[in-house]
């Protein structure tokens, strides 16, 4: 099965229309509005080519482009993929991610998520509470980013991490390769970050009107002549994109993210990265259900992270 393109082209008789109450109609019959709002979030409602929000006032002749993703499974089916596991009892694991794997089941997924995966090695023990789509998810991180991240195996477990989380009691810290060297050593980043009002693919700075309260840590662990810095950078808030955003505000794109300014060609002298060079190499808390017990890992980085890390050292030391 493949995805459903539509062309909706608005009435030279009707009035101006919200985007998604004209297209939701045009649709009624063939689309549920949960598969069309996840089209909205993913860009995939066009004009002219570029992405439009569901606001976006059409007017008569205006002609869009709607691509409606495939319809989700009900249910995750367990995979035999290895991942590394730095932590599990029968509440909870710990896992060291790999780039470039999805965390969970989305539009344009296959079976070969980490969900697939811990499925697969938990043999299914993991909490439903977050949805079917989602066993064990209480926090993610982007398909690029590899590193520690921790799932419920227990509905008890995950409902006291949510907890956790949003009682800022979980520390996160990550390594960044960045682009340029900062003239002080260390610092505090506290700029709200919301969805970028061209590009909903992507977040950015704003006023806190706009966005929600970021705060972001960092250090510099390591210099690349002026060329290059790695970056230990522990996040209070875990919005998306935080430490990508963060830092390229801050002047200090990390490099291989295209998305955020790194540009290919911005040291000619390495070979440019094929991902954005993150890691979340640590996670310490408080266990969810063992009072007076913590829990406290560190993820090696992959292979393509240190081997960046030594060409550098090459290159510019």
């Amino acid at each position: 099965m493949s995805d459903l393109i539509r062309i909706y082209i608005h009435p030279e008789e009707a009035s101006p229309e919200r985007a998604d109450k004209a297209i939701s109609a045009f649709l009624a019959e063939e689309v549920s509005r949960s598969r069309l709002e996840e089209s909205f979030k993913l860009g995939k409602v066009k004009m002219d080519g570029s992405p439009i929000i569901k606001k976006h006032k059409l007017f008569a002749g205006d002609k869009v482009e709607i691509e409606i993703p495939e319809p989700l499974p009900v249910e995750v089916v367990p995979v035999d993929i290895p991942v590394e596991i730095l932590y599990e009892d029968d509440d909870v694991v710990v896992v060291n991610k790999p780039a470039g794997m999805t965390v969970h089941p989305g539009s344009g997924t296959g079976e070969d998520t980490l969900v697939h995966a811990m499925m697969h090695h938990t043999k299914g023990k993991l909490s439903m509470a977050a949805g079917a789509m989602r066993p064990g998810i209480v926090h993610r991180l982007d398909k690029e980013t590899s590193g520690a991240m921790i799932m419920a195996k227990t509905d008890n477990a995950y409902y006291r991490l949510v907890e956790l989380f949003s009682e800022r009691e979980i520390d996160k810290r990550y390594l960044a390769i960045v682009c340029g060297v900062p003239t002080i050593r260390s610092g505090i980043i506290r700029k709200p970050i919301g969805r970028h009002p061209s590009f909903r693919t992507k977040m950015c700075v704003c006023d806190e009107a706009n966005g929600r309260d970021a705060c972001t840590e960092w250090y510099m662990q390591e210099k690349f002549g002026n060329k290059a810095s790695l970056m230990s950078c522990k996040i209070y808030t875990g919005r998306t994109h935080q430490i990508r955003v963060h830092l390229t505000d801050m002047g200090f794109p990390i490099l291989g993210d295209y998305t955020y300014s790194f540009q290919k060609n911005k040291m000619k002298e390495i070979p440019a990265p094929e991902r954005v060079m993150l890691h979340a190499f640590k996670l310490a808390m408080p266990h969810p259900t063992k009072e007076d017990e913590f829990i406290e890992v560190e993820a090696t980085p992959p292979e393509d992270f240190r081997n960046l890390l030594d060409t550098l050292k090459k290159t510019y030391l």
